[in-house]
């Protein structure tokens, strides 16, 4: 794999600490502000709402821009917003800069993967971006642990600031290793947006945004679930949530070499043991070590689904890659706000810390249901195809038909 994957890599882990650790410095900031912990949270949503406006927005503004230096134009946005977090002076001000901060978020992910996929031979593009997208599952066990500690010693202030330094770093490896890559010929806000046109993008998107839920509406109740149904201890939940950021790390290389492999059985097998692991966390949660176990194996089969999900919006739309990968990360964001709403409502019903487990697996069910159909309109199109029509499927790869 060549060196440029390195500073994608490291972006990636810049912006998976700076989205994560929120999470863990919602005590210190509610604090310093004298604000609420649930309106310290608003930072969580500030954040998530700017990622889903900035994907579309900013890879369709763009799509002329040669990709290194959109990358580096989007790492230079990102390390301001998070110089921003770190100076606030306000609550109110330090909102904006989560939001600011969260813009170039999907559209940094959308390019990187077109550059990446373009660094290697077609077979390879799957792994190339789950290189990429390894610096943010990395972050979860690495980058947000430290943050927080440096949050707890230093200050709030000091986590932005460290991740602002990642940012620079990120820069620096940009311009050093990256090539120049030229858009496509043509390009433009309106070829880029003449993706929205095509069914099979809305399809994937929606296979993301509704399959991806299932893992979101467990994820958010690990804490609970551990304590409250398995019996752990509240220092346990940290050693589990880094499981689960292991877990995360290897379901995404699993996933970019079996996407490699056959893209649309991936996206099946992912979502289909995606479905029964959430359904036997539900059913052995009371139980520690096969609790433990099982939040693992959810983290793989959740993370192992995205890097098919990315090329597949990228096959769905060839003309606008940037702009349908860069969408990817809006409706996984809609997944991560969407999975943790409905988890809460089972919860505030009186169903247990364990319901959300059985909401997700209908969640991944329901996404099977829809991947399983855009498989069966791809199927339809190749049959109503010309003799000696390219059949992207064969090498693991989708058409790019017009739907």
């Amino acid at each position: 794999m060549p060196i440029a994957l390195l500073a994608l890599a490291i972006g990636a882990f810049g912006i998976g600490t700076t989205e994560f650790v929120a999470m863990g410095i919602l005590p210190d900031v509610a604090t310093y502000f004298g604000v609420s912990i649930p309106t310290a949270g608003y930072i969580i949503s500030g954040y998530a709402l700017g990622v889903v406006v900035g994907a579309p927005l900013l890879a369709a503004l763009g799509a002329r821009v040669d990709r290194k230096r959109l990358l580096i134009a989007l790492m230079a946005l990102f390390t301001l917003g998070n110089v921003a977090s770190a100076l606030a002076p306000s609550f109110d001000l330090l909102l904006v800069s989560r939001f600011l901060t969260a813009l170039p978020h999907g559209t940094f992910f959308g390019v990187g993967s077109v550059v990446a996929a373009a660094l290697v031979p077609a077979t390879k593009r799957a792994q190339a971006f789950a290189l990429m997208i390894a610096g943010l599952t990395i972050a979860n066990i690495v980058g947000v642990p430290l943050a927080t500690i440096a949050s707890h010693h230093l200050g709030w202030r000091s986590t932005y600031g460290l991740i602002a330094a990642v940012g620079v770093l990120t820069l620096i490896l940009l311009v050093r290793l990256v090539p120049a890559q030229r858009p496509q010929p043509g390009a433009s806000v309106r070829s880029e947006l003449g993706a929205l046109a095509r069914l099979q993008v809305w399809m994937t998107l929606l296979v993301g945004a509704v399959g991806f839920g299932g893992m979101f509406a467990a994820y958010s109740y690990i804490s609970p679930m551990m304590t409250e149904v398995a019996g752990f201890g509240a220092p346990a939940v940290a050693v589990i949530l880094a499981v689960y950021g292991v877990g995360m790390t290897v379901g995404n290389l699993v996933g970019g070499r079996a996407a490699d492999w056959a893209l649309l059985p991936t996206m099946y097998v992912c979502l289909i043991s995606m479905a029964v692991a959430l359904l036997l966390l539900h059913f052995l949660a009371p139980f520690k070590i096969a609790a433990v176990v099982m939040v693992f194996l959810v983290a793989v089969t959740g993370t192992a689904l995205v890097p098919s999900l990315q090329i597949r919006l990228m096959d769905s739309a060839k003309d606008a890659p940037s702009l349908a990968a860069a969408l990817n990360h809006s409706a996984l964001n809609l997944a991560n706000a969407a999975g943790a709403w409905l988890g809460g409502l089972v919860i505030a019903a009186g169903y247990g810390y364990t319901a959300p487990n059985l909401l997700g697996a209908g969640l991944a069910v329901a996404g099977l249901v829809v991947a399983a159909a855009s498989g069966m309109l791809d199927r339809r199109v190749r049959r109503a195809a010309p003799a000696g029509a390219e059949d992207g499927e064969s090498t693991g790869q989708t058409s790019a038909t017009t739907v």
